[in-house]
Order: C-alpha cells, then structure tokens, then sequence
C-alpha cells in the first residue's frame, strides 16, 4: 500500500496560482459558465488569471495588489446577460470541486468558505435569489 503525498495548502501566492489553473480549466469547460467569460465579459483569460491570483492572494494571505471593486464588475455582467442562482452554484461547485482535488488544509477551507459567502452575496445583490 502506497500513501499518497499530502496535497499543498492555499498558503502561498504560488498555491493560489495552481488553484486558479485548476480551477479555470474546469470552469471554461461548462457550456453555459464559459461564454459568460468569453462572449458577455469578453475578457482575455490570461490577462484575467493574474487578476484573480491577485483577488485570492488579498482574502487569504493579505495581500494587496488587487484593487478592483468585483460587485462593479459583476453588475457590468449582469447588465448584459443576467446571472442566475444556478450560475453561481455552479461556479462554487467548480470552485470546491478543484480545491478538494488539488489542495488541504486550514487556508483551502477558508478559500472554500469565502468562495461560498462570495457566491451567496453577489447572487443577492444582483437580485439572482
């Protein structure tokens, strides 16, 4: 019987940045989740992954090179198609789906918990609950 490593925490900027990978590469494969980001949000997604490192790095390790406001973001999207309770549920079950995979431990469930507070509180301030 062999053990398998420990998988890695969400506690480096370097982590966060394997995550975001895991993560989109699931996410960009739901056909309705990726036109949202290619044809509505219109956004180059590797100048976009730098920016949700950014995010990510903010809420779990306190950093502070993102300076965006993403609910103004958002509501742009949501102007332009609107996101559904379905369409954020779907997104934190890909969220969870990759943090499970590919990572453990107390910052991974952190993430998983914000993840989960960020979807539930965009969902009701765009009025999709």
């Amino acid at each position: 019987m062999t053990d398998a490593a420990p998988k890695p925490d969400m506690d480096s900027p370097e982590a966060i940045g394997e995550f975001v990978e895991a993560f989109y590469e699931l996410l960009l494969k739901d056909e309705r989740l990726a036109p949202i980001f290619f044809d509505v949000a219109d956004i180059d997604i590797r100048e976009h992954f730098p920016r949700i490192q950014a995010y990510w790095e903010k809420l779990l390790l306190g950093g502070s090179d993102y300076q965006r406001h993403t609910m103004n973001i958002h509501r742009e999207v949501h102007e332009k198609q609107p996101l559904e309770a379905a369409d954020f549920e779907r997104w934190l079950a890909y969220f969870e789906q990759a943090a499970n995979t590919h990572f453990a431990g107390p910052k991974t469930e952190r993430a998983k918990v914000v993840a989960a507070r960020i979807a539930d509180n965009m969902a009701k301030a765009l009025g999709s609950r």
